[in-house]
């Protein structure tokens, strides 16, 4: 079984690779191209995060350390942010202009890779139990993430999603921040219950 769930992890991370590199050979044909709009995507970076906590997880069990606490709240905010990416890609962004997107990067990066990494949290139990109070430390990065958008927004008219613009005016972008803040909150609490859980033991 442990050598299984080594396995998933380690696709994910390939997956997680490939499909924002593909995105990114493809955006970079654009004449509008930016690396720092490309790569101020939640959507990438979370991808990003979840690569890196994976990989950091595998080394940890190749040194039999999986249920060292600080991978397990690194995997735990991971989940958190990705979980994050597939509910708004999958109510708030439905109908948005996918149309420079790579078709299949766009699914692994916005439905395969939340799902798989959701369940991956759920199922095995190689992960430290989490306190409620580590949900504050899953919040820090969305909140820098939100701050630095909004300045972007507001001083060179860039914002990566729709619900972001500040041309809708500040009380609804404010709606919208404060509502994701609180699920991200709310997914962080679940993250840290789902900690308690050892349903597939590895």
């Amino acid at each position: 079984m442990r050598t299984l769930v080594n396995s998933l992890r380690l696709i994910a991370v390939v997956a997680v690779v490939v499909a924002v590199v593909a995105q990114w050979l493809e955006s970079a044909r654009s004449p509008t191209y930016s690396p720092w709009d490309f790569f101020g995507y939640f959507t990438i970076q979370s991808n990003l995060i979840v690569a890196v906590a994976l990989a950091v997880t595998l080394v940890a069990a190749a040194n039999r350390k999986r249920s060292d606490l600080r991978v397990s709240l690194l995997r735990g905010a991971a989940t958190v942010y990705i979980a994050t990416t597939g509910i708004v890609y999958n109510t708030l962004l439905t109908g948005a202009n996918v149309s420079a997107s790579v078709p299949w990067s766009n699914d692994i990066v916005h439905k395969v890779v939340p799902a798989y990494v959701v369940l991956d949290w759920l199922l095995f139990s190689d992960r430290a139990r989490l306190l409620f109070r580590h949900v504050w430390w899953f919040l820090l990065y969305p909140a820098v993430w939100t701050t630095v958008v909004l300045i972007r927004g507001a001083t060179d008219g860039w914002v990566p999603y729709p619900f972001l613009d500040p041309a809708q005016g500040s009380g609804v972008v404010a709606i919208y921040v404060v509502g994701i803040a609180v699920s991200i909150a709310l997914l962080g609490v679940l993250v840290v219950a789902m900690s308690r859980l050892r349903l597939v033991r590895v």
